[in-house]
């Protein structure tokens, strides 16, 4: 019974005891689980606002509104059609300056490039051999004088005599035939003593024609041959104020002014001094300007164009023969137009078309006929009206059909260099 108690207390202590160490164990453990939450606590709260953010939909873009597009309406004004063409400079007077007579040149009296009036001496030629041709003429011419002078006398008597009979008809005759002949030979003596007078005039070579003279072909001490041995050519001179432009104009420009003309539309430069204007090489706007002088009589058939010419003042010289230019003949009476600026058209193909802001600011494409520039302006011949809004900028945005968002342009949009075409 003893060893029973005792066996039966150290049970009970034994179970206190484990119970005690349970009761610590669990303790411990509590504590480290709290420690654990204490260290995941702010990856808890991470993986809360991660998980309320995927419950949330993106924000949507405010919807654009119609994109913005400048607009203007075309301009009206009085404007004049030009065509254009390309011009060729040609003096209006041209002398190739040759010598007259054979012989030695002694004398150069003008600098390669200058200035000439008519007149003005070029070349001396020696002109001794004509000096003595011209003596010769002139022996000759008094010996032909005297000869008339004395067949006249002859005449004379015989005349006188042959009234009272004492001289024949027939001496008077002879008398008289004598003198004609004697006054031929004093003719024939005068003619070559102006020839020989001609020929020393022509020793000195003079500028027929004022203008610019080219350089000097012969120099001193050349011999030149003259006009009975193909003249040899010594320098050329060329007058530069006025000076012509020619240019070749086809066929259908030439059937559409002469139509113009026929409707009262247009003056005709054969009968009217057509304004023209033109332009160098290198400038980008007209600066001289002439007037039509000459129409050829009929059309080339080689390249089917028809020779017209038109007159240009030239006192600064600034213009030589053989130069190229652009020549702008007017092409209508001046008419009312509306012109849009050129950056406004664009290609659909083979037409030309403009993009219109309608009153609901939708856009609409309209086909247009243009016609030339004016002073940076494009000429809408067909197309356009007065109160339609054009688009000049922000085409690449309009789509036909679409709204826009019309605003007036901030400053008027500048004329691009080059004048009227």
């Amino acid at each position: 019974m003893t060893a029973a108690s005792i066996d039966c207390d150290k049970s009970a202590k034994e179970m206190e005891l484990s119970a005690t160490e349970k009761s610590k164990r669990l303790a411990q453990t509590g504590t480290c689980r709290i420690h654990s939450l204490c260290h995941l606590r702010p990856l808890i709260a991470l993986l809360a606002l991660s998980l309320s953010g995927c419950g949330d939909k993106p924000p949507q873009p405010a919807a654009a509104g119609p994109p913005p597009v400048t607009v203007v309406q075309p301009t009206k004004r009085t404007v004049t059609d030009w065509d254009e063409f390309t011009g060729r400079f040609e003096a209006v007077e041209e002398v190739q300056v040759r010598a007259r007579v054979g012989g030695f040149v002694t004398s150069v009296e003008f600098r390669d490039g200058a200035f000439v009036n008519p007149g003005d001496l070029l070349y001396v030629i020696d002109a001794r051999p004509f000096e003595a041709v011209a003596e010769q003429a002139d022996g000759q011419l008094a010996d032909a004088r005297a000869r008339a002078e004395l067949a006249r006398r002859e005449l004379d008597r015989a005349l006188t005599l042959n009234q009272t009979q004492a001289v024949s008809d027939s001496i008077v005759d002879q008398r008289r035939q004598t003198l004609q002949a004697a006054k031929a030979a004093q003719m024939q003596a005068e003619g070559l003593l102006k020839a020989a007078k001609l020929n020393i005039e022509f020793s000195h070579a003079v500028a027929p024609i004022g203008g610019r003279v080219s350089r000097r072909l012969v120099t001193v001490g050349n011999l030149v041959q003259g006009s009975d041995g193909g003249s040899t050519l010594l320098t050329s001179i060329v007058s530069l104020d006025p000076i012509y432009v020619y240019f070749d104009m086809d066929e259908a420009t030439y059937v559409r002014n002469n139509r113009l003309y026929f409707e009262g539309k247009r003056p005709s430069s054969r009968e009217h001094p057509n304004p023209v204007e033109i332009t160098l090489v290198g400038e980008t706007k007209p600066s001289h300007e002439g007037k039509m002088d000459f129409v050829d009589n009929r059309l080339d058939v080689s390249t089917g164009t028809l020779r017209g010419r038109a007159v240009i003042p030239n006192k600064d010289y600034s213009i030589l023969p053989g130069q190229f230019g652009r020549v702008r003949l007017i092409g209508s009476s001046p008419y009312e137009a509306l012109l849009i600026p050129d950056i406004a058209i664009a290609t659909d193909q083979s037409r030309k078309i403009v993009f219109v802001v309608k009153d609901d600011d939708t856009v609409e494409a309209k086909p247009v006929v243009l016609g030339p520039l004016d002073e940076g302006l494009r000429v809408i011949r067909e197309g356009l009206k007065p109160e339609d809004r054009v688009i000049v900028d922000g085409i690449q945005r309009a789509r036909v059909g679409a709204k826009v968002a019309p605003h007036a342009p901030a400053a008027a949009p500048a004329a691009p260099a080059g004048g009227k075409t």
